[in-house]
């Protein structure tokens, strides 16, 4: 392409230098002939007897001094007075003359006796009008050629530079692109970037890129759904895509990240990054996203089963000591009091049991409470189910995986909360279940330490915890599942603990509405609320936490 655009180029300096020479010929010559024709000299000695001999000296002193090629002055009818060979002087000029004849300036080019030339034709006038000469001065097309030649040679130097520049600055943006590109060529590079397209939009794993400054450079369609992004967020800053603080502070950072766990609105993200270096030079973070949110929810309903089971052991191990207790009694002959102690046992349980169903008629809160019963009941804690609890299996609530994450959580710290204050007041915890056709109440109030105002905006953030052992991948996503969950049905949660009052304990109240246009209504006063809260309590806001 250099070569192309040079060889063009040259060849339109060499016609445009070719037409500029002969054009400054022409106007030379039309110059000098003009002027002999008005130099008063001329129509005198051409009255002369013989005027070839003033002309002639005359003409060719001009020529000399002109630099022109011929300078011929003429009768009318062609004869010669002057020519630069004195042979030919006498003889008839060859030319074009009809023009010059009737008073016009006439220039062409012609081959004379010197061969082809640019000449001009002009007439010599008395004071009365009359042409009585014509002078024709002349520049051979050979002499142009000689001028033109030098200016080739210019053309040519330029042209070769120009050659010369262009081939080396193609070779080094060639070379550049080679070792940009790995020597991948154009077609090849097509084709890999349509694959690589292929793959980022149909793979399940959320992929992002994010460079030094910490704006998004590639983020693929499965990563924008898990992160609940409507638009392309190529060229955004990861501190201006409304995620969570702690999810940003994970994408921009230099360190790398494996599997850590992230709460949103409506997932739980495994995120992994990884430093991308490239000649010793950072180039920013790849982050992997997977959706964690069945697992977790699997994982829930795991421990939650998990903890029946653990319930229905030891309550089978404590049945069995009853049991064995019975026979002895009966052994001994004490039948009355082997009596009282079973039937004691069995009233104790079918009234737990028939409080919890008779107020609680939805089965899998039915389950879940005497589950949490039994378990608590073992590690030595009272939990009961306030007297105004009532709801409804007819009643439309929040599935069951939803409800089990909420108040599985909400009754597992309150437990935890109780038991480790036992020494400071008798351990307990109440639970209340109210539901109607509007809304949905879960409310948990234990004996612990409760939870000092000044930390209950962050408790939802995940790795929140008042538990000083276990990893931050272990420990404070309870409440942000609580947090999640609760947010994702539009309800909001109140939290209430004053550290150190008589009465001790943190209360949790879950207000989940329910009806058709109740998620929605309620998501709109959240974000009505949100708009002027702090970015410090941005966890606390989007439960409705106060």
């Amino acid at each position: 392409m250099v070569a192309v655009l040079v060889v063009v180029g040259a060849v339109l300096a060499y016609i445009d230098a070719s037409d500029a020479t002969e054009e400054a010929a022409r106007e030379e010559v039309t110059s000098v002939a003009v002027t002999l024709a008005d130099s008063p000299d001329v129509p005198e000695a051409v009255a002369r007897p013989d005027p070839s001999d003033v002309l002639q000296p005359f003409a060719e002193q001009v020529r000399r001094d002109t630099g022109v090629d011929f300078i011929t002055i003429m009768a009318p009818d062609r004869t010669r007075f002057t020519h630069p060979d004195p042979r030919r002087i006498g003889k008839p000029f060859i030319g074009t003359v009809g023009p010059a004849l009737r008073g016009r300036l006439l220039t062409e080019t012609y081959t004379g006796t010197l061969g082809p030339s640019v000449r001009a034709v002009v007439p010599v006038r008395r004071d009365d009008g009359r042409i009585v000469a014509l002078v024709a001065v002349g520049i051979t097309m050979e002499a142009l050629s000689d001028q033109l030649t030098g200016r080739l040679v210019l053309v040519a130097l330029v042209a070769g530079g120009v050659l010369l520049i262009g081939g080396a600055g193609s070779y080094l943006v060639s070379r550049r692109l080679a070792r940009q590109t790995r020597g991948v060529a154009p077609a090849q590079l097509s084709s890999m970037f349509e694959y690589y397209e292929a793959i980022l939009r149909s793979v399940r794993e959320g992929l992002v890129l994010v460079d030094r400054d910490g704006i998004v450079v590639l983020c693929n369609d499965a990563a924008r759904d898990l992160l609940g992004l409507a638009t392309d967020p190529a060229g955004v800053a990861v501190t201006d895509l409304g995620l969570a603080t702690d999810l940003s502070r994970t994408f921009a950072s230099r360190e790398p990240a494996t599997d850590e766990l992230h709460v949103t609105d409506t997932r739980v993200l495994l995120v992994n990054t990884a430093p991308v270096h490239a000649r010793d030079r950072a180039m920013g973070n790849v982050v992997t996203l997977r959706d964690h949110t069945e697992l977790q929810s699997l994982t829930g309903e795991l421990d939650t089963v998990r903890g029946f089971a653990e319930s229905l052991r030891s309550q089978a191990h404590e049945s069995a000591n009853r049991l064995h207790a019975v026979v002895s009694l009966v052994e001994l002959g004490r039948t009355e009091q082997a009596v009282a102690l079973a039937t004691a046992e069995l009233e104790t349980a079918q009234e737990l049991t028939d409080r919890v169903v008779g107020a609680v008629s939805e089965p899998v809160l039915a389950a879940l409470l005497l589950g949490k019963s039994s378990e608590a009941a073992e590690r030595g804690a009272d939990l009961t189910l306030t007297p105004d609890s009532s709801m409804d299996d007819t009643v439309p609530v929040v599935p069951a995986g939803d409800l089990i994450t909420i108040l599985g959580n909400l009754l597992d710290n309150a437990v935890d909360a109780a038991v480790e204050h036992a020494a400071e007041r008798a351990p307990r915890v109440a639970v209340t279940v109210r539901a109607d056709e509007t809304e949905l109440l879960l409310r948990v109030a234990d004996s612990g330490a409760g939870i000092a105002p000044d930390v209950v905006p962050g408790i939802f953030r995940r790795g929140w915890s008042t538990k000083p052992d276990g990893t931050a991948g272990d420990r404070g996503l309870g409440l942000a599942l609580v947090g999640q969950a609760v947010r994702r049905h539009g309800g909001t949660v109140d939290v209430r603990g004053d550290a150190g009052a008589d009465e001790g304990g943190a209360v949790f109240t879950v207000r989940i509405p329910l009806g058709p246009n109740a998620a929605g209504t309620a998501r709109d006063d959240t974000a009505a609320r949100d708009e002027t809260a702090g970015e410090d309590d941005r966890a606390a806001r989007d439960t409705g936490a106060g």
